[in-house]
């Protein structure tokens, strides 16, 4: 009959939707980036970008534009942060993945980003996505504390006891990420405190593998 027919016709768009939707969270290369504030990530990250044709995605940058959007759910970010909590990973996880699947491109470098175990936990559970690896940046807390100090970003917060606050949650935090990937060979290790031209060279060899 035909209500049969066009129930069949539902289904089987809805199994091509899944099918499609599954297709589209697998077909995504992901790259974590992490290091500690001031080991250089920016400036490797639009290298990248130039070089591999990967797309750069901050997760702060995309929170602070969706408040700038005046969404519903920017304002309960930009609460969230006022009120000093910190905001849910799904929220985070949420527009990393829309900002994947509305760029076009299939190659992402996410940018400071698992902070931390939970955040890690909820971004392989709700897109279903493991990253290719973790890029690292490794550099000495003196050298970062030297670049941070010289960089005039007009930072207000780049001064010594907040750099040191910084490094602090740094560490406590994503280290474990780190750890967790490490467990399972995903880390490429990059020695941060080298030249930028060098620390690229680095990084070439890693990308070009």
């Amino acid at each position: 009959s035909l209500t049969q027919l066009s129930m069949g016709t539902v289904v089987e768009a809805e199994n091509k939707n899944a099918i499609a939707s599954s297709q589209a969270t697998k077909k995504f290369t992901v790259v974590f980036v992490l290091g500690g504030p001031g080991s250089g990530k920016g400036t490797q990250c639009a290298n990248i970008v130039e070089h591999f044709g990967f797309t750069h995605l901050s997760a702060g940058d995309l929170l602070r534009a969706e408040i700038k959007s005046g969404s519903e759910n920017g304002t309960m970010i930009q609460n969230m942060i006022k009120e000093g909590k910190i905001v849910p990973s799904e929220v985070t996880v949420g527009l990393l993945q829309r900002a994947m699947d509305e760029s076009g491109n299939d190659k992402f470098l996410i940018d400071g980003f698992p902070r931390n175990e939970e955040n890690r936990a909820a971004f392989e559970a709700v897109t279903g996505i493991v990253p290719e690896f973790v890029l690292f940046f490794d550099c000495t807390e003196e050298e970062m504390e030297k670049r941070l100090l010289n960089r005039n970003q007009g930072r207000e917060d780049d001064n010594l006891e907040t750099i040191r606050k910084r490094f602090r949650v740094y560490l406590e935090s994503t280290l474990p990420v780190i750890e967790h990937y490490d467990s399972k060979e995903k880390v490429r290790k990059i020695n941060a405190g080298q030249p930028v031209e060098q620390v690229f060279e680095s990084v070439k060899e890693v990308f070009s593998k």
